[in-house]
């Protein structure tokens, strides 16, 4: 039986809220990956091309600084990643997270949540940062409130 970690970025709370309740469907550890300098709202402000967002993820080489680097990350073989979508892809910081530790031979579903936006090149844009990774899976792009249920049903496609 493999070892499962859900690791997620929340910067609202929405995602948070979706990996708590996908690590107990999945009876896994769970990890909150967060920025060494905490969102506030104005930095969300997508609106705002001068907000810390959206600054950054003009910037492909931005890689926002962790607050630690304590997830046991090499006790798992299968790591469930969530994140917000921001402009169509993963938040700079799961880039981060990916390039601080040794992914080699992990299974890696990518999982997210969004008002309306899809992966876009999620995965495109995250390879790089783990190039060992063993498999990538794309998972599925949550809206808003999640079921446990929904949850569930998911995960079971999943080892289908």
């Amino acid at each position: 039986m493999s070892k499962t970690l859900v690791a997620y970025f929340s910067a609202s709370g929405v995602t948070r809220k979706t990996a708590q309740l996908l690590a107990e469907v999945v009876g896994a550890d769970s990890y909150e990956i967060k920025p060494e300098v905490p969102y506030k709202g104005p930095d969300l402000n997508w609106n705002n091309p001068q907000s810390r967002s959206s600054v950054e993820m003009k910037d492909k080489n931005s890689r926002p600084a962790l607050a630690d680097k304590n997830a046991k990350v090499a006790d798992y073989d299968v790591i469930y990643i969530g994140f917000p979508i921001w402009w169509y892809v993963a938040p700079h910081i799961i880039n981060t997270f990916l390039e601080s530790y040794d992914f080699s031979g992990k299974t890696i579903v990518v999982f997210a949540t969004s008002g309306g936006s899809g992966f876009g090149d999620t995965i495109a844009e995250l390879k790089p940062s783990a190039p060992k990774v063993a498999k990538w899976i794309e998972g599925k792009v949550f809206r808003g409130r999640t079921s446990k249920d929904e949850l569930s049903s998911w995960v079971k496609t999943l080892k289908s």
